[in-house]
């Protein structure tokens, strides 16, 4: 019963998931047609077996579009969650191994800073400074990113100084850096990889919303956000524009999701005693 309610939600998750992280690496090497050419005579075409998923204004097959747009997509919240761990993790271990001290109460408070401005208010100053572009985006992104992984590693740290293994480790001489890393970091991976899927997909949501409002991947970049700002004086009579691109988010975060639920599932021992 355990494995069967697992697959309930990691096989689908994990399916949508390849799915779109699949269609971004075809379009790497292939797409159906090339989304840099305008073909103004077959502007707005209903789908069809040329188009399935039609053409939008430029005349641009949407499928295409919405593959190249998965490229971009994954690899602004993929590299913007790196961005998160790598920084916040740290971070987070350093705090809960001076709890209570200077450098925990400077972490904590520069945490508070960051989650006091939201990722899109930080897009705008970027981009007030550096102009609107993927890599601002994922600037923004990530450093939202940070405080969020920083103050989970260091509540999932601070549960973890007081056990015993911990102790022995500190009486066998190992220093607080040591003691974080062969210890505390691999018994908080599994939290750190649950928690990375759903940043994954809130950054896919921060990529489609930032291009939306024209700071993220600029033209001729194609992007999901971008697409539904292009639609949205046409979905009256194209509503394929919206649709499309629309569904691909949806089900590209709805698949991360799902695959973090299942991962939390198996990886985490508390809750498959409570199902066994």
């Amino acid at each position: 019963m355990s494995l069967l309610f697992h697959s309930r939600t990691l096989l689908p998750g994990a399916t949508l998931t390849f799915l779109f992280a699949g269609a971004a690496i075809v379009s790497l090497f292939w797409v159906p047609y090339d989304t840099t050419v305008l073909d103004i005579a077959n502007k707005i075409k209903s789908p069809s077996w040329a188009h399935p998923f039609g053409t939008d204004q430029f005349g641009r097959d949407i499928l295409s579009m919405i593959m190249v747009g998965a490229r971009t997509s994954i690899a602004v919240a993929l590299v913007a969650v790196g961005i998160g761990m790598l920084a916040g993790v740290p971070l987070g271990l350093a705090a809960a191994a001076r709890k209570g001290g200077l450098l925990d109460e400077v972490i904590m408070r520069m945490n508070d800073l960051v989650f006091a401005f939201p990722s899109l208010l930080i897009a705008v100053m970027i981009t007030a400074v550096f102009g609107a572009s993927a890599l601002n985006a994922i600037i923004a992104i990530g450093i939202f990113n940070i405080p969020v992984f920083a103050r989970l590693t260091r509540g999932a740290a601070l549960s973890l100084w007081s056990r015993d293994y911990i102790m022995a480790a500190r009486v066998a001489g190992k220093g607080p850096a040591r003691i974080s890393l062969e210890h505390i970091l691999p018994n908080v991976a599994n939290l750190l990889i649950v928690q990375g899927t759903i940043q994954f997909s809130l950054g896919i949501l921060a990529e489609a919303g930032l291009s939306y409002v024209g700071l993220g991947a600029q033209p001729p970049v194609a992007s999901w956000g971008r697409m539904l700002a292009d639609s949205q004086t046409m979905i009256s009579f194209a509503p394929h524009l919206a649709l499309f691109p629309g569904l691909a988010i949806l089900l590209t975060v709805l698949g991360l999701n799902l695959l973090g639920d299942g991962l939390r599932d198996i990886l985490d021992p508390k809750l498959r005693r409570a199902r066994a």
